[in-house]
């Protein structure tokens, strides 16, 4: 159990910290993809604004409305350049490659300007220019080049920039900072693994304490019962056996069986209970088990059927599993609906790698709410399964607790679920 909460912990942190790492990482790279392609078309705006070349870098003619007062009074006005000039300066013309295609009114080209660009030829960007124009796209990516389209008061204008460089870029800094998550992501891992036993050590402490009392209280109590016991055997040797006697001694004997279950669920919830695994036949065991119920369920007026497919084998502790099939049938019999049916049914599940224990009762009133709450130490819905028709059940609460630990020390699961009016419970075997 206190491995399960250890992998369990550390799997959550693992997880939440994988969540942050990938917000974090994508919120990085979209930010820089956003931020590189607004730049770009920037500097097209800037280009198709003026006729498909760059213009002078002049940093006062881009800032100013009003001419500057040049007295010596006067103090220069602070200055600012506007979004869509972010990124323009005095090297931009001599550092960007672009080519530019101009097209009349009728969508034909009618010429093109390929002096800033070494890698395309006229052809080539009349052919790029054609694309666009079939596509009516007016802004996008073409191969290597992001374009724009504007129009002129020669016509259309689409500017194609090579964006190579930027595209390498973006590349390098996702792979980087994937790197350097990946690395921080294993790296933050193994201080979680290393470090959850102490995380985990309260809630350690509190179940081996919890375990300790068990234990004590279970041997502390056995002496006193031993005394009342035999104190009651004395008084029906000296008077004659009454009512009070004999609710002593059915209450020594519940006291007793919730004793044998408490210590035994302890030990099913070791860290290594003592197992014998061996290969056995499955079927024999669990129709061995399920057999003797067949009288109680019939005395009840219920009627039990036993359904277990022939030669199946298992690798596990027999007696453990004789136990669970006892619990799951004893608790399917006292609860069934009065004329009820109960069904035992082993057989192998469909992918062929379990074998699968299920039993089923009627039950026309389910237990509400979470099923799972069912194997919980000391559970019992009152509403549904304590009572039927003012006769209360007996139990202590915590066989489905066992039955629960003693699949979970075979490396498997179990599980419950109410469906067309049946309570049914699944054990799947690995």
């Amino acid at each position: 159990m206190i491995k399960r909460l250890q992998r369990k912990f550390v799997v959550i942190a693992a997880v939440c910290l994988l969540i942050v790492e990938f917000t974090i990482i994508g919120g990085i790279n979209g930010v820089n993809i956003y931020q590189t392609n607004k730049n770009a078309d920037n500097l097209l705006n800037i280009i198709i604004e003026n006729d498909g070349r760059f213009p002078e870098f002049d940093p006062k003619g881009m800032k100013h409305d009003k001419p500057q007062d040049n007295s010596d009074s006067a103090s220069p006005p602070e200055s600012k350049k506007p979004d869509k000039h972010r990124g323009f300066n005095e090297e931009t013309k001599y550092q960007t490659r672009y080519f530019v295609v101009y097209a009349d009114s009728n969508g034909e080209i009618t010429e093109v300007d390929t002096g800033h660009v070494a890698a395309v030829s006229s052809s080539q960007a009349i052919e790029y220019g054609e694309s666009v124009l079939d596509s009516g796209k007016t802004s996008g990516t073409s191969g290597n080049y992001r374009y724009k389209t504007g129009d002129t008061d020669k016509g259309k204008i689409i500017v194609f920039m090579d964006c190579r460089s930027d595209a390498a870029t973006k590349n390098r800094f996702l792979l980087v900072s994937c790197a350097i998550g990946a690395a921080g992501y294993i790296l933050v891992c193994l201080l979680i693994i290393i470090f959850s036993k102490r995380a985990i050590r309260p809630v350690v402490e509190s179940f081996e304490k919890q375990k300790q009392f068990i234990t004590d209280a279970g041997h502390e109590i056995k002496t006193p019962l031993a005394i009342i016991s035999a104190n009651t055997e004395v008084l029906e040797m000296v008077s004659e056996p009454n009512q009070w006697t004999v609710s002593i001694k059915n209450q020594i004997t519940r006291l007793n069986g919730l004793l044998k279950e408490l210590l035994s669920l302890a030990k099913m919830e070791e860290e290594k209970p003592a197992l014998t695994m061996a290969d056995f036949n499955i079927s024999d065991a669990v129709y061995d088990a399920a057999s003797p119920f067949t009288t109680l369920a019939e005395t009840k007026g219920k009627k039990l059927t036993i359904d277990v497919a022939n030669g199946l084998s298992y690798h596990g502790d027999e007696g453990a599993i004789r136990q669970l099939v006892s619990i799951l049938t004893e608790n399917a019999v006292k609860y069934a609906d009065e004329d009820g049916e109960i069904i035992v049914k082993l057989f192998t599940s469909h992918n062929g790698k379990e074998t699968d224990l299920e039993v089923s009762n009627t039950c026309k009133e389910p237990p509400q709410g979470d099923l799972t709450k069912l194997f919980d130490r000391f559970y019992r819905d009152d509403s549904s399964r304590s009572r039927s028709k003012g006769e209360k059940k007996g139990g202590y609460g915590i066989g489905l607790s066992i039955a629960q630990a003693i699949v979970r020390s075979h490396k498997s699961k179990i599980s419950c679920k109410a469906e067309n009016g049946m309570m049914i419970f699944t054990a799947q075997l690995k």
